[in-house]
């Protein structure tokens, strides 16, 4: 399924466009811009990653990752983006920067790697990886914001 496809079930409400793997969409309720994509591998299509504006709520650039399976109730969920590793806040299956420099660190490291990939223990005690394709993030992300600046 493509990120459009993605966004169209999660009900977003206006395309901007899509990059790559990436979507970027504007959404009014509340009002917010976003770019989503899914991991490369099919079979871990449940889960997501999203980086929004928030214009309302002076954010920009937050990170939002939705697992694509439960992970274990204390496990630590780990973000990998080229050479940096960045530990995340997590709940059952949702995880986020813990900080608004954290989530400025994300992105920039994003826009010079290839690949980023979000890795936790799982509910049945086994390690599982999501892998994500940047090609085409940047310009989705950029897109976003500036959708939201208008």
């Amino acid at each position: 399924m493509s990120a459009l496809a993605v966004l169209l079930l999660l009900g977003a409400r206006e395309t901007i466009g899509v990059y790559g793997g990436w979507g970027a969409f504007t959404d009014d309720a509340p009002r917010h811009c976003f770019a989503i994509a899914q991991p490369v591998d099919p079979a871990r299509r449940a889960g997501f990653l999203s980086i929004a504006t928030w214009p309302d709520r002076h954010l920009r650039g937050q990170l939002h990752v939705r697992l694509s399976r439960p992970r274990a109730g204390a496990a630590r969920v780990t973000l990998s983006v080229g050479e940096r590793r960045f530990d995340l806040v997590a709940g059952d299956m949702d995880a986020w920067a813990p900080d608004a420099r954290t989530d400025a660190a994300i992105v920039a490291a994003m826009r010079s790697s290839r690949s980023l990939s979000v890795e936790a223990l799982g509910r049945d005690g086994s390690p599982f990886a999501d892998t994500y394709a940047l090609s085409g993030a940047a310009t989705a992300i950029d897109a976003a914001a500036l959708a939201c600046r208008r």
